[in-house]
């Protein structure tokens, strides 16, 4: 980051003038802080291009730390950085402390959302995967995945919240500064549309992704690299590097539906999943229209990919990859785009380091790169036919195998802005 760019928290002191009596001069201060953060939300509602709308005031918020994630600080960080900050700002919140793998997605899943205007994460980006889809696989999903979703970054990756900063059209922010800086979005409480992508599985199961969808080497590269955890967000550098010294190539075939292209689906509509039409028979959660069955062929309005020798497939739904990794310069979180990367067999390992290391400043698409192409989709489909290989969804290990995808645009709320 350039010199002068960096954001500082400064703090001052006032006392009203001619005021000795203590409480009196502490109803007028906080008259003061009230006006001033009125203020600031009505500047940044009033900002062109910008479609927020605001948290309910006073906000109820519940904060979900996993204690574990990046280098397990993340509860340090929120009492260092975050509780002042939101005592301040008259938020007030209750802290829960998730205890093992899916808790937080058992807790939403259960929760009476009534009692709480926003859910916060403060993690990487796996614990708010476990909160949306529990959200969605609730009855009430409908109502309950309108509640404001906010991201605190605590983890190694914080992709999500890097993408936030940069909606704010704030100067480019790591670490604490970009702690700080989702922390103070938490505080203002804009809420804006999040797209969230219906993903379908091999094993007929649905999952519900707000970032991304990754095969191949960028996948490796995440799930390999969790050995490095405790270096914090340089673990990704770590792992590309050990991965590029042994470079595979996946066997596959890629098909995807621009996003100016009418679906054109055979005149059966597909059968809804069983996630879709429990024993009820009620509908629980929005049905893919754009998708066949997986066991159908794709329409033929829908791209076929002739590679069928990959070294990555991504598909990315916001602007960052990772902290330091701007996949996307021109994303938002509710363009209703899935942003497909892939690139094909031949590239070189210095040709495939210099991609990435582009993609630090979101020059990898003006690198001239032969291999690597990129399509603004709204659905897609990847079946491998290699037998061994990993597949991440907002980096979480799914099952291998054959993998569809369609976008929902603005199926969720995001804190943002």
């Amino acid at each position: 980051m350039s010199a002068g760019v960096a954001r500082q928290r400064v703090e001052q002191s006032f006392r009203v003038a001619l005021v000795q009596d203590a409480r009196t001069n502490l109803r007028e201060a906080e008259r003061w802080a009230c006006a001033i953060r009125d203020a600031s939300v009505q500047q940044a509602l009033r900002k062109d291009g910008v479609k927020n709308s605001e948290v309910r005031r006073p906000c109820r918020v519940m904060i979900l730390v996993n204690p574990l994630s990046g280098r397990g600080q993340a509860l340090q960080l929120f009492t260092n950085h975050l509780q002042g900050m939101l005592t301040e700002a008259a938020v007030p919140y209750t802290l829960v402390i998730t205890e093992h793998q899916n808790h937080a997605r058992e807790l939403v899943k259960k929760a009476d959302l009534s009692q709480w205007d926003a859910l916060v994460i403060m993690s990487g980006d796996g614990l708010l995967f476990e909160v949306i889809n529990g959200l969605m696989e609730r009855d009430d999903w409908q109502e309950a995945i309108q509640t404001p979703l906010g991201i605190l970054p605590g983890g190694s990756g914080n992709a999500l919240a890097a993408s936030v900063h940069h909606y704010s059209q704030s100067p480019p922010a790591w670490n604490e500064e970009l702690l700080l800086s989702c922390g103070f979005m938490l505080c203002k409480g804009l809420v804006g549309s999040l797209d969230l992508v219906s993903i379908h599985l091999a094993s007929k199961q649905r999952v519900f992704s707000f970032l991304s969808l990754a095969w191949g080497f960028v996948a490796d590269v995440d799930i390999e690299s969790e050995k490095y955890r405790h270096v914090g967000a340089i673990r990704f550098l770590m792992g590309t590097l050990v991965r590029l010294a042994s470079l595979r190539v996946y066997q596959g075939r890629l098909a995807y539906l621009p996003i100016n292209q009418k679906p054109n689906l055979p005149s059966t509509p597909q059968r809804p999943s069983l996630l879709e039409t429990p024993c009820d028979g009620k509908i629980r959660a929005p049905l893919d229209s754009l998708l066949p069955g997986l066991e159908q062929p794709v329409p033929e309005s829908w791209t076929v990919v002739k590679a069928e020798d990959f070294v990555l497939v991504l598909a990315i739904y916001q602007s960052h990859l990772a902290e330091d990794l701007w996949a996307v310069p021109d994303a938002t979180a509710d363009d209703g785009i899935i942003h497909l990367f892939y690139v094909t067999a031949g590239i070189s390992r210095p040709a495939l380091l210099r991609l990435f290391l582009a993609m630090e400043k979101g020059a990898h698409l003006a690198c001239g790169c032969p291999y690597l192409v990129y399509e603004k989709v709204q659905a897609l489909r990847l079946e491998p036919i290699s037998r061994e290989g990993v597949i991440t969804v907002d980096g979480e290990t799914v099952e291998y195998g054959p993998v569809q995808a369609q976008i929902h645009p603005g199926l969720a709320r995001l804190i943002y802005g």
